[in-house]
């Protein structure tokens, strides 16, 4: 059995439902994941919002020092941080309204994924949107 937090329909259900990925931890470093898998959602037509403290404008979108900075609805909020500092982002995207959370591989933190569900939400945990998209992605 598979952990909930890999719950193939909950992530098919974030990859065709969530247009609006902020994506935390993205900056202007091409090298880094978090920059391959922002540059992937735009080519498959979402919109991505770099969040990080220097609020640099990456991949031709303007970025946010904080999710509750970002003057607009969220679906996805996309975590690119350690497992010990990924919960605050979590509660974070609750208090946003966002749709949906989404821990990156290796990214794990049980207590924030039964906050954010019980909070309504959907939440993936230690999967990578990219490598979940030729599986579980829009048709």
């Amino acid at each position: 059995m598979t952990e909930p937090w890999g719950d193939t329909d909950k992530i098919r259900r974030i990859l065709a439902g969530c247009e609006t990925w902020a994506i935390v931890g993205l900056a202007n470093h091409p090298q880094r994941a978090a920059y391959g898998v922002a540059r992937f959602l735009q080519q498959h037509g979402k919109r991505i919002v770099p969040v990080h403290p220097d609020a640099e404008t990456v991949l031709g979108e303007e970025g946010y020092a904080k999710l509750a900075d970002i003057p607009f609805p969220v679906d996805c909020v996309d975590v690119f941080r350690r497992s010990e500092a990924a919960g605050e982002f979590a509660d974070s995207a609750v208090a946003i309204g966002a749709k949906a959370v989404w821990f990156q591989l290796d990214v794990i933190d049980e207590q924030a994924y039964d906050r954010t569900t019980t909070a309504g939400l959907d939440m993936v945990m230690d999967r990578c949107p990219a490598i979940e998209w030729a599986a579980n992605g829009p048709r």
